[in-house]
Formats: C-alpha cells, structure tokens, sequence
C-alpha cells in the first residue's frame, strides 16, 4: 500500500525481503494532487482520466511500521512520531486478528486519534466476504477511538480505490499546527552510513540521522546534542555520553534543504563518524540544540494505569500487578528500553533502566511485559518526581 501511495518499496532490510514483513521502521514520502475537473485525488501533477494538470494539496510522509506481534516495540516507536494512522485490515482474514486489536490500543494510549481504516486484500475474496468482513471491522471498531473511523476497502496489488485513500486522509488527518518557535526537538528512529565499501579515506562523509522533528526549527551549521548518547565503559562504570556534533546537510524527501520545520520525516547529515551511527545505533534517542534537551533518566518513578484484559493474546488474560523484580518494557517517544522494577505498590512503581531515555517529565511511557514468549501491552505510565 506505501508503495502504492508513494512508489516506494520500503521494506529494504534483507530479512523483511525474504520473509516479506516489516522488521524495521521503513519510510516514504508521497505528494498529494487533486483535478478539480474530474474531482479525482493522486500522487501525481498530471490527472489518470483527463490528463490535465492536478492541484497540488501537502507532501505526507508515510512511517511503515510491523504488524507482526513479535515487533511491537518496533511499531510503539514508530506511533510516537505519528500525526495519523492508517489501520490495515486484511479482507481474507477475520477481524480483528490479535495485532490489530493490540496497535489499535496502543494508538489510543500514545494519543494518535486520527485514523482511517484500511480493507485491504479486496481482490482475494468474494463480494459477500468483503461485506462479512466490513461487518466484523465495523464491530470490533465499535466502544474505540476509531469508531467512527471512514473504512476504505482497496486491493493495494492491483492499485484499486489508492485515490480514496489519499481522499480519507485529506478529511480526516489535517496538517497539526506546529510551534516552531520551541528549542527544536527531533526523535530519532534511524541513523545509518551512507559509504559505500571502498570509498576512498578523503570522500568520506559523516553520519545521517533519520526521524522526525517535533516542535522548533534546525538549520544548516547548527550545532547539536544527542542524548542518551554514547555507551562508555569508565573506572568499572558504564556511562552514557552525549554526543556534540554539526548539521552539514538537511533532506526531505530526497530534496536538499537549508532549514527543517516539524512534520515529515527528514534526514539530518552530520560530522559524526560513521561508525557510531551505523545499524540504527542512535536510534530512539533524540537530539536537539546543545544544552537545550530534556533530561536523561537511569530511573524514575512511574503512576501506572494498567489494561483490564492483555491486549493481543489469544486468552482472554487479565492484566496482573506489577511486581517487585519485574522486567518491563518501555517505551516513551521513540526510544524503547527495560526497566527492572525496584518498588511495586498499587498506584506507584519504581523502574531502573538498563538504557536511559532522555525525556520529558510529562511524557507518556508505554508498559509491555512478557507473556508467555512475547511482550504484550498491558497499560501507560507518568512519570513522578519524588
């Protein structure tokens, strides 16, 4: 469907290839067009009926998360630098599928309420399927934040019902005001080398960053900070050093740019020495003007609000305390870590991290914890100061 939307395959991890899942958070930007003769939406400056030229509408930057049970973390990052969702339900299966019940409750607790409901696979089953699985959608959608939710059935294979899409998306998840005049704040959920193997010593070029910017601007020759930083053995400790570094190049989009605003993901190209952002190593941390980010948390204390039921187990499993000892999951904005909780009571837990976060006291942090083989979302927590 991304490809569809944007004529990029974002699935180019080696394993996502060959199993044909999403592993890692895959990006794609697309522009939106309208031809205001034949009321038709696309992603193209020329009409697919009249041919005549399209009105040009936003670009949308599409973040590509796992539906896989198992990635959860994976898609918990990838909601935080979310403005919208679009929900994908497959029309030959029946709804909803463990996966689905589970991303839907977790947009709802990380606060993405603008959501269009995706029928897809249309083409693999017969009308009255498509209806009985309308029906069942409709059902599971009922009591949710996508209640009301416009449901879109599309083969996206065969580009079927694409522009109605793109037409849901346009009613449905409006363009946020943004606040660029804050200290900028941007999540990172990739960082990797562009060098190819063997180039030459001299044609180097330092680290990108890739994420999304939530509030402020940055430009060209800022200098920035990242936190938590680097991992650092000192006198028998592990430390966590921030990491200071230069924006030499701004891109969206695969356009190069001077200055970057909130909304859409960008790539940031520093100074840094390609070894440390290799493999993702600086993603879920953040970065922003020096001396101007938020703090870095090793603990804290968390007011937890926990789920009824687990959300995406076959079983119908009720969510138990927290207790002492406990390994929990964590994610807050784009970073996941674990936490080992210290002290347990009803409305207040204390968790020591394995890796800090660097956050905002006011931030909302996801809870999974493990049940049977797997993390499963059992609820959110704030963050209190003692």
């Amino acid at each position: 469907m991304t490809q569809s939307l944007s004529g990029r395959w974002t699935d180019t991890h080696s394993e996502e290839i060959k199993r044909g899942i999403t592993i890692r958070l895959g990006y794609a930007d697309a522009d939106f067009y309208y031809c205001e003769k034949c009321k038709e939406y696309g992603v193209k400056e020329k009409c697919s009926k009249c041919n005549g030229k399209t009105k040009f509408l936003r670009k949308v930057s599409f973040i590509d998360a796992p539906g896989h049970e198992t990635l959860m973390a994976v898609m918990l990052s990838g909601a935080a630098i979310m403005d919208g969702a679009l929900l994908l339900v497959a029309a030959n299966e029946e709804c909803p599928q463990p996966q689905t019940r589970e991303h839907l409750t977790a947009l709802s607790i990380i606060g993405v309420k603008s959501i269009v409901v995706v029928q897809n696979k249309i083409d693999l089953v017969t009308k009255e399927q498509a209806v009985e699985n309308y029906k069942q959608i409709k059902k599971f959608l009922k009591g949710t934040i996508a209640e009301d939710a416009p449901i879109i059935p599309i083969s996206a294979q065969h580009n079927i019902n694409i522009d109605k899409i793109i037409e849901a998306v346009e009613d449905v998840i409006k363009t946020p005001k943004r606040n660029d005049m804050l200290d900028p704040l941007m999540f990172l959920a990739r960082s990797f080398d562009i060098n190819k193997p063997g180039t030459d010593v001299d044609s180097l070029v330092g680290g990108v960053l890739g994420g999304s910017l939530k509030q402020g601007k940055l430009k060209i020759d800022d200098v920035i900070e990242i936190k938590p930083g680097l991992k650092t053995e000192k006198e028998g400790k592990i430390l966590w050093i921030p990491v200071v570094t230069k924006i030499i190049g701004l891109k969206t989009g695969g356009e190069s740019i001077t200055e970057v605003h909130p909304g859409g993901s960008i790539g940031v190209l520093t100074e840094l020495d390609p070894s440390i952002v290799k493999s993702d190593n600086l993603a879920g941390e953040v970065t922003g003007l020096k001396d101007k980010l938020p703090a870095i948390w090793h603990e804290f204390f968390l007011s937890p609000n926990l789920l009824e039921r687990i959300v995406g187990a076959k079983d119908n499993l009720v969510v138990e305390p927290i207790k002492i000892n406990e390994n929990l999951m964590l994610n807050v904005n784009s970073s996941a870590t674990v936490g080992i909780v210290t002290t347990a009571k009803k409305d207040l837990i204390h968790v020591k991290l394995k890796i800090p976060v660097c956050c905002n006291q006011e931030d909302r942090v996801t809870i999974s914890r493990i049940v049977g083989a797997r993390w499963r979302l059992i609820g959110y927590g704030s963050i209190v100061k003692k």
